[in-house]
């Protein structure tokens, strides 16, 4: 008897693991959405439990705060639809042709994703646990990666903050917006950018 009370007691903890991961994906799936249609600062746990077919308690017991809720939807996000992998253009000997393998995949990548993008761009200046997670989530992974391009230029010590600052300029997502906004192609508003780099390098 105790050894069929255990497996009883074994699949009843199962399923209810089960079932919580299934309630934790509804909701992170419905704030996701949420947060491109309207923008985080707009999405309202209880909407957020109306879409995921919950109680609001339910979204507060599984996300106790917005900084939990906010990486899950982060990392829901970023495996559903990931940035380009700048591994393959950061091999890419010449540092101008290797800044432009860059760009071109980015600037798609925002133009597919702008909607959301622009949300959560927006509205971290007003919501610090958002911007908290983006810190961690993308601005750490664009500041490496200025990082890198820059140095391929080689600048000298004089030119060398001005290469990294329009590196950094040209990885912005208000960047692409600003040039997709006066009507450039991603390929266009990427060799805009890379003739920026090129002439703080020789400055």
């Amino acid at each position: 008897m105790n050894a069929v009370s255990s497996q009883i007691r074994k699949y009843e903890l199962k399923a209810r693991a089960e079932k919580q991961a299934e309630t934790r994906r509804r909701i992170v799936e419905a704030t996701s959405a949420l947060h491109e249609e309207v923008g985080p600062a707009r999405t309202t746990v209880a909407e957020i439990a109306r879409r995921a077919g919950v109680q609001r308690l339910t979204v507060y017991n599984n996300f106790p705060n917005e900084t939990e809720l906010f990486a899950a939807c982060g990392e829901h996000s970023m495996a559903k639809n990931p940035p380009p992998d700048p591994s393959v253009a950061l091999a890419v000997d010449e540092p101008v042709e290797r800044l432009r393998a860059v760009l071109g995949p980015l600037y798609r990548w925002y133009r597919k994703n702008a909607r959301g993008t622009e949300n959560l761009q927006r509205d971290r200046l007003v919501m610090p646990a958002l911007d908290a997670v983006m810190k961690i989530r993308m601005d750490h992974s664009l500041g490496n990666l200025a990082d890198n391009l820059a140095a391929g230029f080689a600048p000298t010590a004089r030119s060398a903050k001005s290469v990294r600052a329009a590196i950094a300029l040209a990885l912005d997502f208000w960047t692409w917006r600003r040039l997709a906004g006066e009507g450039m192609s991603d390929d266009d508003g990427a060799g805009l950018m890379v003739g920026t780099v090129k002439a703080a390098a020789h400055k």
